[in-house]
């Protein structure tokens, strides 16, 4: 990875990770929801255990460690992820990106009640027009699907997803406060992260023998969520953040949804609209905002890498 120019880590990043979102919708045919997130993060979490030991990261934890992990990875990949999928049923994915894009304030909101981190008006101005333009972007879909319903269950199961993953970065922050090297806590985060997703497949089943899908979409959408978009793009992300600093490394959560949503225009028959295009200004700017570092270089207390699809 070092050997890759700055804009080439920038491409990977955010082309991966502005794709991986489209890539779920074919994961949900034919296979429950929760027990694809359990192989995905199962592999994805040994791949990153593997590159972390490749980068000589510290591996080791003490049984406190673990459990710290477990509850990042149940909230932040487990939980959160079945339920990102399950909105992918029901609205096009790049909705679901640019609505995933509201985690940061959430877990400002719940960094500054919880532990006395900074919260100023700029990070407060941005998640503020973050919403103001998920709401816009969901709007329209949900007038187009009101009879049925389905826009709302997508927009509910979205502002699940956002909620889990805000607890599980407020988890995440605390554990990197407590020295634990970020590669490592998220390799073994996705795999305790797979257990939680495997144990609600397994209480929500209905105790039939499962197959495992034979569509080749549903494999290779496999390997690409769990090597390209969780090895990969998180390798090339940190080695960005070394190189560039957090905050430029954070311009990757900004362009990743806004690239999920082109996606989805070519791929999934969405239509925007007029107050779609707006909304989807709106929520780019409001990360832009969020994720601008502050002048005193403080850092905030949810610090973390952008969310992969």
């Amino acid at each position: 990875m070092e050997r890759l120019r700055t804009w080439q880590l920038f491409a990977i990043c955010v082309g991966v990770w502005g794709t991986t979102w489209h890539a779920i919708t074919y994961q949900l045919a034919g296979f429950p929801a929760e027990l694809g997130v359990a192989v995905r993060f199962a592999l994805a979490g040994a791949g990153a255990l593997v590159v972390a030991r490749w980068r000589g990261d510290r591996l080791a934890f003490s049984v406190a460690d673990h459990g710290a992990l477990a509850l990042q990875g149940t909230f932040l990949y487990g939980l959160a992820y079945v339920s990102v999928y399950q909105a992918e049923r029901f609205v096009p994915s790049g909705l679901v990106a640019v609505g995933y894009s509201a985690s940061p304030l959430v877990s400002g909101i719940g960094a500054a009640l919880l532990f006395g981190a900074p919260f100023g008006r700029r990070f407060a101005t941005g998640g503020l027009c973050g919403i103001g333009g998920v709401a816009l972007i969901f709007w329209p879909e949900i007038e187009r699907h009101d009879s049925a319903g389905d826009a709302r269950l997508g927009a509910v199961f979205t502002a699940v997803a956002v909620l889990l993953s805000a607890i599980g970065s407020l988890v995440a922050s605390r554990n990197r406060t407590r020295g634990m090297p970020l590669l490592p806590a998220i390799a073994y985060g996705m795999l305790y992260g797979a257990l939680a997703a495997a144990v609600v497949g397994v209480v929500l089943g209905d105790g039939r023998a499962l197959a495992l899908p034979s569509a080749a979409s549903w494999w290779i959408s496999l390997v690409y969520l769990a090597f390209a978009g969780s090895v990969l793009a998180f390798a090339c992300f940190l080695t960005l953040q070394d190189r560039v600093g957090v905050g430029r490394a954070g311009t990757v959560g900004v362009m990743t949804p806004l690239l999920a949503l082109v996606v989805s225009l070519f791929f999934e028959g969405f239509r925007p609209t007029a107050l779609t295009v707006a909304g989807a200004v709106l929520a780019g700017g409001g990360n832009a905002l969020m994720l601008r570092p502050a002048r005193s270089g403080r850092r905030g207390a949810t610090e973390a890498a952008p969310e992969a699809g």
